[in-house]
């Protein structure tokens, strides 16, 4: 695995749908220390509790036929709100100069929603993205996966 550069000041973001880690490098590209900078959460309500009512009906217009109309997922629809939100904050941060450098950290769709959002101030700063699912991992054992030292 290569090992990912990070500066001081630098931020990784280890998100998912559902909560994203801030995470500020306070140490240097050789020895990076991850410190937690922000953490922000939304409630994962399923989509059965959050749309009650029955799906749609769609008649056909000419004859007696009839068709359902798929439900909303509600769910589906509250992470990408959030990360699209996440994207915004990481804006404002590189615009306010709170960082200098982005490694976003998340599984592919969630990487997928957050492409989408990227600004040209994100994209200027944007060090890399590392598709995997690291939002339930302990710092230091984040710290060793995304910076394994490479063995000769």
């Amino acid at each position: 695995m290569t090992r990912q550069k990070i500066g001081q000041g630098d931020w990784i973001v280890v998100c998912d749908g559902r909560k994203a880690l801030i995470l500020k490098n306070v140490g240097d590209e050789k020895f990076p220390n991850l410190q937690t900078a922000e953490v922000h959460e939304h409630s994962d309500e399923a989509t059965r509790t959050v749309g009650t009512d029955a799906p749609g009906r769609v008649y056909a217009s000419v004859g007696t036929a009839r068709s359902s109309v798929e439900q909303t997922d509600w769910h589906a629809d509250a992470e990408k709100k959030f990360l699209q939100a996440l994207s915004q904050r990481l804006e404002k941060a590189v615009m306010r100069g709170e960082t200098k450098g982005l490694t976003i950290v998340a599984p592919p769709r969630a990487l997928g929603v957050l492409r989408q959002s990227y600004t040209t101030q994100i994209k200027g700063v944007l060090r890399g993205e590392i598709d995997k699912d690291l939002v339930g991992v302990a710092i230091p054992d984040i710290e060793k996966r995304l910076f394994a030292r490479e063995t000769s």
